[in-house]
């Protein structure tokens, strides 16, 4: 069966106010070749190290079924242009025209941690009820989601779609292009708070997604965070419709009552205004317990059947780099990857070391941390590192192996006993990591993005013991 059309050249001149070279249909959008498929419109972004106007002759021979241009290339173009001012501005208007032709209930998903995983949560509870087009991965900037929006299918009865800033300003204008009627903010916590002068202002900040919402719209807020009152002012102040509240305060609307944590998952007893509800999260951890309540608290927004949107989370998988396991074999045994390399900050980190410390060793196994900087984190860089400290003691987490500039101070206020050595930078702490490697531990990786921690969960992976094999949803 042809994949469904998207855009044909008339409508996307008409959004984007382009001239097209000859007629085209696209049954997608795409701004990278490597990733393109055949039928795609191929957007040629000029950005400080790359230009996709280098890639039309690729693009073309890949199958796409045009290309948008702000410029034409020299001789005879290979196929349809779309020519337009700017690329980028053009994307943008693609992505509005796409959100203003849709029917579908739009939901933006923001905060300082958890986007990405309880976007993916949504999508599998809501999936299950009704067609849904969602931001893949971390595509959640000023070309992620006017992309994700341009892509969105036509049919879809939901649209979640994650948003992400690290200064103030962003949130403002990549709101008022989705325009949510539902708002989740999963937390407010000092990252990137290098970028600001206080949590209170990444606060403020992360608000700003207010202020593009619909007449009726519905905040999703973290009631057990600090924030939450002024969270609420700013909701009150952009005068929307609703405040749905989630956590174990006693005053949350969709509200944890118990929950039991084991190594691979949380079994959740929860109420939802005053609603009993019993159901199992399929991934560990008291974070994802508080992420299945902003799932439910937002799939209440919906107005959608939450009960069967709870069943669904049992089934739940991790996202590549955010807790995916691999089991790999060593002589004399095996040991587990957790693979959370995608990202970090002080709270993530402190969930990572939970996850840990619950993680089931095989005879004789440890629990091993490697851990590389958290970014952006200015003056609170070496307060932020230090204090895992704590946590990785209370833990119990038997080795600590650091890399970068701020986790050397990390690594030498830790006992003798836990300390596992420090590199310069991922690559250094690779060997630290396969040395240590044996039967029977369980070794976590993870940092920030910027200090390339899947250099140690690649070495880990390709070492010289026979191919890994998937666990654990892995």
């Amino acid at each position: 069966m042809s994949p469904a059309i998207l855009w044909s050249a008339a409508e996307a001149a008409e959004a984007t106010g382009g001239r097209n070279t000859a007629s085209w249909r696209a049954s997608g959008v795409s701004i990278d070749t490597r990733s393109l498929r055949p039928g795609d419109l191929f957007v040629a972004l000029a950005g400080p190290s790359f230009d996709g106007h280098d890639f039309i002759a690729k693009a073309f021979a890949a199958g796409a079924s045009a290309v948008m241009s702000h410029r034409e290339p020299e001789g005879r173009a290979p196929g349809p242009m779309l020519i337009v001012d700017d690329t980028l501005a053009a994307l943008w208007r693609l992505g509005a025209a796409a959100r203003e032709r849709s029917q579908a209930r739009f939901v933006g998903v923001t905060g300082s941690v958890g986007k990405t995983g309880t976007k993916e949560a949504l999508v599998l509870c809501l999936g299950a009820q009704a067609p849904v087009t969602a931001s893949l991965g971390g595509l959640n900037n000023h070309w992620g989601l006017p992309l994700s929006l341009a892509r969105m299918s036509r049919q879809a009865a939901y649209g979640i779609f994650e948003i992400g800033m690290n200064h103030a300003g962003e949130l403002r204008e990549l709101g008022r292009l989705l325009k949510p009627e539902v708002a989740l903010i999963t937390t407010v916590e000092p990252v990137h708070i290098g970028n600001f002068a206080s949590v209170e202002e990444i606060a403020d900040a992360k608000a700003e997604i207010f202020e593009g919402m619909t007449a009726k719209g519905t905040a999703v807020l973290n009631r057990d965070n600090p924030h939450f009152d002024r969270l609420s002012k700013h909701a009150g102040d952009a005068k929307l419709d609703r405040i749905i509240s989630f956590g174990t305060h006693r005053e949350a609307d969709v509200r944890v009552l118990d929950a039991t944590l084991s190594a691979d998952s949380s079994d959740v007893r929860a109420e939802v205004f005053g609603t009993p509800l019993d159901y199992t999260v399929a991934l560990p951890g008291a974070h994802w317990v508080a992420n299945s309540l902003a799932v439910l608290a937002t799939v209440t927004a919906l107005g959608a059947d939450v009960p069967a949107a709870a069943a669904q989370l049992a089934r739940l998988s991790p996202v590549k780099g955010r807790g995916t396991r691999h089991t790999i074999q060593v002589p004399g045994g095996e040991f587990v990857l957790i693979d959370e390399s995608y990202n970090a900050s002080p709270a993530s980190m402190r969930a990572a070391i939970d996850v840990l410390s619950r993680a089931q060793t095989g005879p004789g196994g440890r629990r091993i941390a490697v851990l590389g900087d958290m970014l952006e984190l200015g003056a609170l860089a070496a307060e932020g590192h230090l204090g895992l400290a704590g946590p990785l003691r209370e833990a119990k987490i038997d080795l600590v192996i650091t890399c970068g500039t701020d986790m050397a101070g990390l690594q030498n206020a830790l006992p003798r006993s836990m300390r596992g050595g420090h590199g310069a930078d991922s690559r250094a702490a690779a060997p630290l990591a396969l040395e240590a490697a044996a039967g029977g531990d369980v070794i976590m990786v993870k940092g920030s993005l910027g200090s390339r921690m899947a250099l140690v969960v690649e070495a880990l992976l390709n070492s010289d013991a026979p191919a890994p094999r998937a666990a654990n949803g892995g």
